[in-house]
């Protein structure tokens, strides 16, 4: 039981380890493919909607220019910047689409565990997470049809649907069954992180040992566009929240929300709406690096909270 709990802490070095072994050998985890992945990511939705109830929305009423700040730069920032950062490195259309369609993501569940190892504002955090994730069935598909429409055909309406499926219906019925049956989820609620750092690596690591030769034979441009892309939204989300709102845990809490997108969501919708392969390679390697990111993050905020 107590090494089942200590997954979420162990998330980066979990999925580093995947990915590696993906590389090395990847009939270890190409056999979670296909409708494996989209179950996989329906899982991880419903284990956050059984963690929630409509109650936890009282936060917006609450603080309404801390979710609004956090939710205006989860998708403006990170869109932008992967529409421009997919320029700048002169990458391959599948990958510039790749970049944008992550960009383009809302926060998923391991910004929510990173939230919570760095000591921010961990209700702030699920309330950003939940209101993005719903935002996104629309924001989304709007988003990487006008800023990859002029690169490659998208198929919006296409998007919607996957979007719709694989988050809100699985989301709901989360939260119906934690508002219906309360007793019955309290036993099992606790075990939704640990589930969600298992399926997100099984999903990370099966893409990239599928992908392997392409991620190989890529060269550097696509690995160091999603550092750079995580980056950005780590430190712009810190220090424009900061400017706005002059709260250090909010501004803690609004820069892992905007570094870390759902990259689950965006390797679903990759493999479900577009033909090349390769679109869902970018997502893939973000979730290993915006994880990378945030266990940084964790020391530095940690580090930053025991002085003071």
């Amino acid at each position: 039981m107590r090494i089942f709990n200590t997954i979420p802490t162990a998330f980066p070095w979990i999925i580093s380890s995947a990915a590696i072994l993906a590389l090395i050998y990847p009939p270890i985890f190409i056999w979670f493919s296909g409708t494996l992945i989209t179950l996989g990511l329906g899982g991880i939705m419903l284990g956050m909607g059984l963690t929630l109830r409509l109650s936890d929305f009282n936060e917006v009423r609450k603080t309404p220019s801390w979710v609004l700040t956090g939710f205006f730069l989860q998708f403006t920032v990170m869109p932008l910047f992967g529409w421009l950062l997919g320029y700048v490195f002169s990458l391959p259309p599948f990958f510039a689409v790749g970049l944008i369609l992550v960009s383009s993501c809302p926060g998923g569940t391991a910004s929510n565990v990173i939230v919570f190892l760095s000591k921010s504002n961990l209700a702030l955090s699920v309330t950003m997470t939940t209101i993005s994730t719903i935002a996104s069935i629309v924001l989304t598909p709007l988003l990487i049809s006008n800023l990859s429409g002029n690169i490659i055909d998208v198929d919006a309406m296409g998007l919607f649907y996957s979007t719709l499926k694989v988050i809100l219906i699985p989301i709901l019925l989360g939260v119906f069954i934690n508002t219906k049956f309360p007793n019955y989820t309290e036993s099992i609620k606790v075990y939704s992180p640990s589930f969600a750092v298992i399926l997100i690596t099984l999903i990370v690591a099966s893409i990239i040992g599928q992908g392997k030769q392409i991620i190989l034979s890529s060269g550097l441009s696509l690995l160091f566009a999603i550092m750079s892309l995580h980056m950005i939204g780590f430190v712009l989300g810190y220090f424009l929240s900061k400017l706005l709102l002059k709260n250090e845990a909010v501004s803690k809490t609004i820069s892992i929300e905007v570094g870390m997108q759902n990259s689950g969501l965006g390797v679903v919708l990759a493999k479900e709406n577009f033909v090349n392969p390769a679109v869902a390679i970018p997502s893939a390697i973000s979730s290993l690096v915006h994880s990378l990111y945030g266990s940084i993050f964790v020391a530095l905020f940690r580090k930053k909270i025991n002085k003071l």
